[in-house]
């Protein structure tokens, strides 16, 4: 019974502490206006202890059964975000509670962040889990190796139908600060889900947020609140120590701006950081002769 997903959909939301109890109501409303329901059964419960990628699967079920939704994975993604969205708070709740807990411990902050981040499925877990990593030793060194799984193949249908789209200039990237909370799009994904940390770099309005697919632990982003292009200036290595002043348990780094090096994002200037010692941080310090 459909139902009964959304009682634990509802229950795990309210164990993640997305929505108070005064909340459950309210969200329940939304969960039902998504899937065009207009009414509600109270069920009881099957015992069942679902995982969330379990719970927000049965219910995309339930919609392509429906009709609401085309059974590709763009099309789920592009849901279930929708539903996750209707249940993670606002952005001035989030900010206000990162900036809380930052006054007494940075590191507080970015864990309350980096969890919200989890729980409200924006960093797909059971995806990231499919990610290889290892390390192994070298004649230079220990080499930190991965391979990234956690990024689903296009369905031919998505493809097709991202072709089709009609363009569209908003947000102009993917980095974007007009992201957060955007519906998606075939070409674009959904955002519902997502919430930005305003932070002050280099005297500039920046924004931090995490990679929803992480490559290393609390693989994160900071990128300039305005969409402007990637330049290495040495204001640049300013802003790049200001950063880790900021957050110092926290790395930082920049890719090149230049589109021959795998840059990703060169129209909007970031950086990327996390929390992990890469085998780079810990190798000899060699001075040719």
């Amino acid at each position: 019974m459909i139902e009964n997903y959304i009682d634990k959909l509802i229950g795990y939301a309210l164990e993640k502490k997305l929505i108070e109890k005064e909340d459950e109501i309210l969200c329940r409303n939304r969960i039902l206006e998504i899937l065009g329901l207009d009414e509600y059964i109270e069920r009881e419960d099957d015992g069942k202890t679902l995982e969330l990628w379990q719970i927000l699967e049965g219910i995309c079920d339930f919609a392509v059964e429906k009709g609401i939704l085309t059974d590709t994975v763009t099309c789920r993604d592009l849901f279930d975000t929708k539903l996750m969205g209707a249940l993670t708070p606002m952005p001035s709740n989030v900010i206000a509670k990162f900036n809380s807990l930052y006054a007494n411990s940075p590191e507080a902050a970015t864990d309350y962040f980096y969890e919200l981040s989890k729980s409200t499925n924006y960093i797909r877990e059971d995806r990231i889990k499919k990610d290889m990593r290892w390390k192994t030793d070298s004649k230079y060194g220990s080499i930190d190796i991965s391979v990234n799984l956690s990024k689903p193949e296009k369905d031919p249908r998505d493809i097709a139908a991202a072709k089709s789209a009609v363009q569209s200039g908003y947000p102009k990237c993917h980095l974007c600060r007009e992201a957060e909370g955007y519906a998606g799009r075939m070409n674009y994904p959904a955002r519902q889900n997502h919430r930005i940390i305003p932070i002050t770099i280099g005297g500039n309005p920046w924004r931090l947020q995490y990679s929803p697919y992480v490559y290393y632990n609390e693989h994160c982003i900071a990128f300039n609140a305005e969409h402007t292009p990637m330049a290495i200036t040495h204001n640049t290595f300013e802003k790049l120590l200001d950063f880790v002043t900021v957050f110092p348990h926290y790395f930082i780094g920049s890719n090149a701006d230049l589109p021959i090096v795998g840059g990703s994002i060169l129209s909007h200037d970031h950086f990327q950081g996390g929390r992990y010692d890469f085998a780079m941080a810990s190798a000899d310090i060699k001075i040719p002769l």
